[in-house]
């Protein structure tokens, strides 16, 4: 039985709950600060792509992850300009200045790991291919960090799985 009344409710809740728990893994133990961290990495990512693969990469996130995606989505701004790893830095910085201190590699790196690990590698293919160079270069050397910040062994989304 489901504890919310929807099992698709439950699976996007533990799956969420998996996400921020590799996030804390990195940058400490805060929930609120893992959301924060997972919300504004994806939206500085989502606001680099062009309009098609954003919305491809929203669809492969579970529902929890895809409404904070999609908040404040602005299609028309798409993709904006951001050519080098430490402007990206700089705006993640600035997007968690209202929470403790979090190192802004840290938190991209994190991130970058948890979508390597729970989405399609094809897909994480296509977005860090549409990324200029020094930020998809950065997100490659996260998955050679270990197991830790490693990829997913499974090519289905982390929802979808058994």
């Amino acid at each position: 039985m489901s504890a919310n009344g929807l099992e698709v409710f439950d699976k996007t809740l533990q799956t969420t709950n998996t996400w921020l728990k590799e996030i804390m893994a990195v940058i400490g133990p805060d929930r609120q600060v893992a959301w924060k961290v997972l919300s504004v990495v994806l939206h500085k990512l989502r606001d680099r792509l062009p309009i098609q693969l954003a919305a491809h990469l929203g669809a492969e996130l579970p529902m929890l992850i895809r409404g904070a995606y999609y908040d404040q989505y602005q299609p028309a701004r798409q993709p904006s300009a951001c050519r080098n790893l430490e402007q990206f830095h700089a705006e993640v910085a600035e997007w968690l200045s209202d929470t403790r201190p979090v190192d802004p590699k840290d938190a991209v790196n994190a991130v970058f790991a948890v979508l390597s690990r729970h989405l399609p590698a094809g897909q994480i293919e296509k977005v860090r291919g549409a990324l200029p160079h020094p930020i998809r270069t950065a997100w490659e050397n996260v998955e050679e960090l270990g197991p830790a910040m490693g990829k997913a062994t499974s090519a289905e989304p982390l929802e979808n799985r058994p």
